[in-house]
């Protein structure tokens, strides 16, 4: 006959396994968003949080994700954002969070801005359809060079680029400068490649 004791025992071994695999599952989905995004989830969402004076509802809101699942992303309960929107709509709040931080766009803009974002179907370079435009045209460059770094960081963490770009600049520099500028750039620094470089 089994004893309480050796009841409790034997559950509360079975408890600390399943905490251990759940510790290392959640180690493993942060390590590839690291790998896919440039950093665990978590940190990234605090930050726009912090920078963009948000909660976790607003910034849910703003990416188009139910509250649970921007928890799920944060906690590394799960790893990877499926929806191509929304990956789009992070980078485009990481470039407004740089722009308030560096006072180009004040807290008002930022709002209106976020609700443009929120508002965003991401979408492709090829497409003829564009969120907003202006008589210079500027967003539409803007549009096109988001896409870019959108698809390079897809690919590969912003270190693994510049790696690659490393491995590149004796060869190829313009490549290599095109994979920083991109790949790991600001928004506002591949705007003013992309313009340099048209005819």
């Amino acid at each position: 006959m089994v004893r309480w004791s050796e009841l409790r025992f034997l559950g509360k071994r079975w408890g600390d396994a399943m905490d251990a695999a759940q510790q290392e599952a959640t180690a493993r989905a942060r390590e590839l968003q690291r790998n896919w995004y440039g950093e665990p989830l978590g940190a990234l969402f605090r930050r726009l949080i912090d920078d963009l004076g948000l909660n976790q509802a607003r910034l849910a809101g703003v990416l188009g994700l139910s509250a649970p699942m921007l928890s799920q992303l944060m906690s590394g309960q799960r790893a990877k954002i499926g929806n191509p929107a929304v990956v789009q709509r992070v980078q485009l709040l990481q470039d407004l969070a740089g722009q308030v931080a560096d006072g180009s766009v004040s807290a008002a803009e930022a709002t209106e801005r976020m609700d443009e974002i929120r508002k965003s179907q991401g979408g492709s370079v090829l497409s003829n359809t564009t969120t907003t435009t202006s008589s210079s045209g500027a967003p539409t460059v803007k549009r096109v060079v988001r896409e870019i770094q959108s698809l390079l960081r897809s690919v590969a963490a912003a270190g693994d680029i510049i790696d690659a770009a490393d491995s590149l600049s004796s060869s190829h520099p313009e490549l290599a400068e095109f994979l920083r500028v991109y790949g790991a750039g600001r928004t506002s620094d591949a705007v003013a490649h992309y313009q340099s470089h048209q005819n």
